[in-house]
């Protein structure tokens, strides 16, 4: 009896199952137009719904466009094209396949609980270093969060040349008298759809939480400091932020050649004489040889859609007043190396470079990263100097502004990351955010299925959704999440969540100095230029 019972509770499960999975596809009436989506169980998806015109032609290099409402139920159950990008080489843990590249790539996917009405909204902006990546990566497949009661919309963006190329014909040509930061403009655009059309698909447009990792991360701290973003969303989550100093529109500043004066000089290198040539050149050869020109993608300081530098928006308290849920990972720069600093010959070699480089700062740069550990130094100090101060200053500069700021350090790692030397590596938070273990890129180094794993990925989902739900990371079972403002709290993600304080004590503080001294130069950025390859301060 015991043993038909069980089976028949299994026929039962498979039968719900099947009925679930066989839904109608959904059709929603939004705004934008009619859409037709998949019915995932008890989630509905829909995808590559564009946000705004082709940004192809004369478009390109020009404001996102609103794009026209169309006829009929349009089909939204595939991906859009990724936007245009060099490809990745094959051998990073990174690289994903990208079936589909294109220029008029400006679209966006949707993952809504099947009966959800004025839900709260997670916009996830990807990161790639604003050169590479994609919403449609099976790793931000947002189908587990959306089972937490959330929405949960990604967005492709400009990328590369195509997204953040300023030239002084451009800005001729803008009514504004600046170019650059098309990429920014189209996540902007992305969030006015969002606010147009999300609450046809049971999102509240009322309660949108931005979130993003790395250059994603970066992306929201544009949008929290640019004029053209306020109001768009209520909330910020930033995993891997980098406050580095940026190019601005026509003047050289903190070492920085002006924007425009990179555009230039990246025609002339590609052989483009003016703004025509630019734009009559094949998008695809165009994404190719600009990184090989020098090209390299940054916002631009332009006096407009972004008016000062990051640090500066943040220090002046004109960042947007929004709660925020920021933090990085310990080992960062085990899969950036390329941002280390190359290792020196001995300790007594590590130790006279940085008392040549940091001054009376010397002392506390070497108790923080010792030559004693050489190894780790090298790679710890440009992790904080990157993401860990960022970290924390997001954390301070939002208390400072009575908004609730949560910090974290995710400092777990697993057996496949360890035998690779990449504990905590960046980005490795990512599959435990979307629950997406079995669908990271294939060099991928695999979690296992575990239990302890499942647990820290339930508990990881709970504090975000319960904080894109209220402003305040909780999950059931697990410990509070004091923000940032109680004795300087912060959350470690270890092998379970611990709540702790003072994270690396004078970690931000040294960093802070640092920039400061750049700043007051005025000649000099603040990026990588981390350690032994720091420029002297004075």
């Amino acid at each position: 009896m015991r043993l038909w019972l069980g089976a028949g509770l299994a026929l039962v499960a498979m039968l719900s199952a099947a009925a679930a999975s066989a839904r109608p596809a959904p059709v929603v009436e939004a705004p934008a137009g009619a859409v037709r989506g998949q019915a995932l169980g008890e989630v509905n998806a829909f995808r590559g719904v564009p946000y705004a015109a082709p940004p192809t032609g004369e478009r390109r290099w020009k404001p996102p466009a609103t794009a026209a409402v169309w006829a009929g139920v349009r089909d939204a159950t595939a991906f859009g094209p990724a936007c245009l990008q060099p490809r990745t080489p094959a051998t990073s843990i990174y690289a994903s396949e990208l079936p589909q590249l294109s220029e008029d790539c400006l679209t966006l996917n949707i993952w809504t609980p099947a009966k959800a009405h004025g839900a709260p909204v997670m916009v996830w902006i990807h990161g790639g270093s604003l050169t590479g990546g994609s919403s449609r990566e099976a790793m931000y497949d947002g189908a587990a969060l959306a089972r937490r009661g959330i929405v949960v919309v990604s967005i492709n963006y400009r990328l590369g040349v195509l997204g953040w190329l300023a030239h002084p014909e451009l800005s001729a040509e803008s009514p504004d008298g600046v170019s650059g930061n098309y990429g920014l403009l189209d996540q902007v655009a992305a969030l006015e759809w969002v606010r147009r059309n999300i609450a046809a698909f049971g999102g509240d447009p009322g309660n949108v939480t931005v979130a993003g990792e790395s250059a994603g991360a970066l992306s929201i701290m544009y949008l929290m400091a640019s004029p053209s973003a306020q109001g768009l969303f209520h909330k910020a989550i930033l995993q891997s932020a980098y406050m580095v100093s940026t190019p601005e529109l026509k003047e050289r500043r903190f070492g920085e050649a002006p924007a425009e004066t990179r555009g230039l000089q990246l025609a002339e290198r590609l052989g483009a004489n003016g703004l025509a040539a630019l734009r009559s050149m094949d998008a695809a050869s165009l994404v190719e040889h600009a990184p090989k020109a020098g090209f390299q993608p940054w916002g631009t300081i332009d006096g407009k859609v972004l008016p000062r530098q990051l640090v500066e928006v943040f220090d002046r308290g004109e960042q947007a007043p929004v709660p925020v849920l920021a933090g990085f990972n310990q080992g960062e720069i085990r899969s950036l190396r390329i941002l280390a600093p190359p290792k020196p010959a001995s300790a007594a070699a590590y130790e006279q470079a940085i008392r040549s480089r940091y001054g009376d700062l010397a002392e506390e740069y070497l108790r923080l990263y010792p030559a004693s550990d050489l190894a780790e130094s090298i790679l710890a100090a440009p992790r904080d100097g990157l993401y860990g101060w960022t970290a924390e200053r997001l954390a301070v500069s939002q208390t400072a502004l009575d908004q609730p700021a949560f910090l974290y350090l995710f400092d777990h790692g697993y057996p496949a990351a360890q035998a690779a030397d990449l504990h905590a590596f960046h980005a490795a938070e990512i599959p435990y955010v979307f629950g997406t273990h079995a669908r990271t890129p294939p060099l991928w180094p695999k979690p296992p299925g575990s239990s302890s794993e499942r647990r820290l990925t339930d508990a990881i989902q709970g504090y975000w959704t319960a904080f894109v739900k209220g402003g305040v990371p909780t999950a059931s079972g697990q410990p509070a999440w004091p923000s940032y403002g109680e004795g300087r709290a912060y959350m470690a993600f270890e092998d379970t969540p611990r709540p702790k304080r003072r994270l690396a004590p004078g970690m931000y503080e040294l960093h802070e100095e640092v920039v400061r001294r750049r700043r007051a130069k005025g000649d000099t950025p603040w990026n990588w230029n981390v350690g032994v390859v720091a420029p002297p301060l004075e």
